[in-house]
């Protein structure tokens, strides 16, 4: 089911606003009624609105979903010989949208789901081009927060020969206007959706907020730390009883989570998870690099291993693995099977030069889980 820009403006607005008359909804679209029956016509076609009284159908709103954090403009420099300090090196250089909410958000559309992009970017032009880049991907980036005295974003990379991080530079202050007050004036946006996924650029305070948000709409929220710094911006929302899903932290970040060291081994890794499954997270998958994954569940765990890849530039791995987990969750894939799609993904990028892989489809996907078995 594919809902066009005017369709989904249309629905949200219902959404917030179930006994709102055509006539009202014509005015805060902009519109006329004779278009907003129309368009309302279309979304009962497509069994968005299942009759009178703009009843929305579940399974509409649980397979959409929103993505709320960093966006910004990648800048990336590759060395190509070895590094050399305190000089110039000779290389090469890119820019292209990036930032981790916006790339979930591509690799999602991508995939095939219906996603919206919650963030924060400068009144300038690499916000200009960072928000109709994002657009032109899939990606609905209509609820975006414009910041006047702020510079968009930025990202900036640098990459060894092989393509491997050796640096970089985070920009991010205009995510300061990411506030409580900004996701509420939102509400409508994000209770359109099933799900939502939140990064570690939102303050503490801001995160609580969309958690209790998602607490009253009956949302899963998918929380992925970003850094160690970012990830304890958490704790807050964990101690006033908000827990998100599911996580995502690297192993590292995990740490920070339950306030200890936790070493790189199965056993200590699911130890420290159920800790988080007893605040109420459902989902705790933990990236553990060249070594693949651990997925815990209450009930059980599972280790995967990572796929095999060629690198070209490691940059939007971690972004392409949590897209494709989700978007196979959306679908109704088990997480065991999730995880595997997403480490597939990562593969994907990893040999790509690109942030996120243009032909990325859950096809792709299946299709390299399967090369690989064929490997082994």
């Amino acid at each position: 089911m594919t809902l066009t820009e005017r369709e989904r403006e249309l629905l949200e607005r219902i959404q917030a606003s179930p006994l709102a008359s055509p006539e009202e909804l014509a005015q805060q679209l902009g519109t006329t009624r004779a278009a907003v029956n129309v368009h309302v016509s279309n979304l009962m076609k497509k069994g968005v609105l299942l009759g009178r009284g703009y009843v929305v159908a579940p399974e509409a709103r649980a397979e959409r979903v929103v993505v709320v954090g960093g966006a910004n403009m990648d800048l990336k420099a590759r060395i190509c010989g070895p590094l050399v300090s305190g000089t110039s090196n000779p290389g090469v250089t890119s820019q292209s949208p990036g930032g981790v909410a916006r790339n979930v958000a591509e690799n999602l559309a991508r995939l095939g789901v219906a996603v919206r992009l919650l963030t924060a970017v400068g009144q300038d032009a690499m916000g200009d081009t960072l928000l109709r880049e994002t657009a032109a991907a899939g990606v609905d980036v209509s609820a975006a927060v414009r910041v006047d005295g702020h510079s968009t974003g930025s990202y900036t990379a640098v990459l060894n020969a092989e393509g491997e991080l050796l640096v970089a530079v985070a920009a991010m202050d205009v995510m300061e206007a990411l506030t409580p007050a900004a996701l509420r004036s939102r509400r409508a946006a994000l209770r359109g959706a099933g799900w939502l996924v939140a990064d570690g650029n939102l303050s503490a305070e801001t995160l609580e907020a969309l958690l209790a948000l998602a607490a009253e709409g009956r949302q899963r929220v998918v929380f992925e730390p970003v850094s160690v710094p970012k990830a304890v911006r958490l704790l807050p929302a964990l101690a006033a009883g908000y827990a998100p899903y599911a996580l995502t932290p690297n192993l590292s970040e995990l740490s920070a989570l339950v306030g200890r060291t936790v070493a790189d081994e199965a056993g200590e890794i699911r130890a420290a998870a159920l800790e988080l499954h007893a605040q109420g997270s459902e989902i705790v998958w933990v990236r553990r690099g060249e070594r693949g994954s651990l997925l815990s569940l209450p009930e059980e765990s599972t280790e995967l291993p990572a796929l095999k890849a060629e690198v070209v530039d490691v940059t939007g791995a971690g972004d392409s693995m949590l897209g494709a987990f989700l978007a196979a969750l959306v679908a109704g894939a088990l997480p065991a099977q999730a995880a595997r799609e997403a480490h597939a993904a990562a593969a994907l990028t990893i040999e790509s030069p690109f942030t996120v892989v243009p032909d990325l489809s859950r096809q792709s996907l299946q299709a390299r889980l399967s090369a690989a078995k064929e490997i082994l």
